[in-house]
């Protein structure tokens, strides 16, 4: 990410995946430095996909700091087609929340992966499907970040989330800026809101997204831990 003070970037594994859930299959992107200190799972917003280039630049820092990442379709190609022409996958919490779940538990099922603590990484509605996972998962999540998220959009699962979360919003975002904190207020355990000067709902200002990278990879730092 330009303009991102990075520690020495690590040789990493990266492969594409299929991710088997029940009668789909998820396509992804996994990317594994040596000796990774956890995985992150990322939950893109409506209307994006795993090739989402904020996610990406992200997900590079956190790979940089030593977290594997996993970005993922919430939709297969076919249901993207309808999606097109209809529209109401991309709000269904309930549906890319499962998706989320099992792509989870085929991280938890590999052997490369199976040991590490998990964290989500949510933007815009993905940030409301990885708070209802994280309130249905237990214990499986040990830290949330959410990017310019719609967590109200996960309605009475808020209050079922003691997993640490970290909801991150631009200062010139205002409608989702009060959202946020309205489902600040809502959840459970260790949390923060951060709000971004200058930013907007995408992070496209020079230096905003780098600093979304920042404030997440601290938070990850800090409550991912070993099993």
């Amino acid at each position: 990410m330009r303009g991102h003070a990075k520690v020495a970037a690590p040789v990493v594994w990266a492969d594409h995946v299929r991710i088997p859930m029940g009668n789909v299959s998820l396509d992804g992107d996994l990317v594994l430095p040596p000796e990774p200190r956890g995985v992150v799972l990322f939950a893109h917003g409506s209307g994006s996909s795993r090739f989402s280039p904020r996610n990406q630049a992200i997900a590079e820092v956190l790979n940089d700091h030593g977290f594997g990442t996993l970005l993922f379709d919430l939709l297969t190609w076919e249901e993207e087609a309808l999606e097109a022409k209809a529209g109401y996958l991309r709000f269904d919490v309930d549906l890319l929340a499962n998706r989320l779940i099992g792509a989870t538990r085929w991280v938890q099922r590999r052997a490369d992966t199976g040991d590490l603590p998990i964290g989500y990484f949510g933007a815009s509605t993905g940030a409301a499907a990885a708070l209802v996972a994280t309130a249905q998962g237990g214990e499986s999540v040990q830290a949330v970040v959410s990017r310019g998220g719609r967590p109200d959009l996960a309605g009475a699962a808020l209050p079922q989330v003691t997993t640490p979360t970290l909801l991150i919003v631009g200062g010139r975002d205002r409608v989702v800026i009060e959202l946020n904190q309205q489902a600040v207020a809502r959840l459970s355990g260790i949390k923060e809101l951060k709000v971004v000067p200058g930013a907007t709902h995408l992070f496209e200002e020079p230096g905003t997204l780098e600093e979304v990278a920042r404030l997440a990879t601290a938070w990850f730092r800090r409550h991912l831990r070993g099993r």
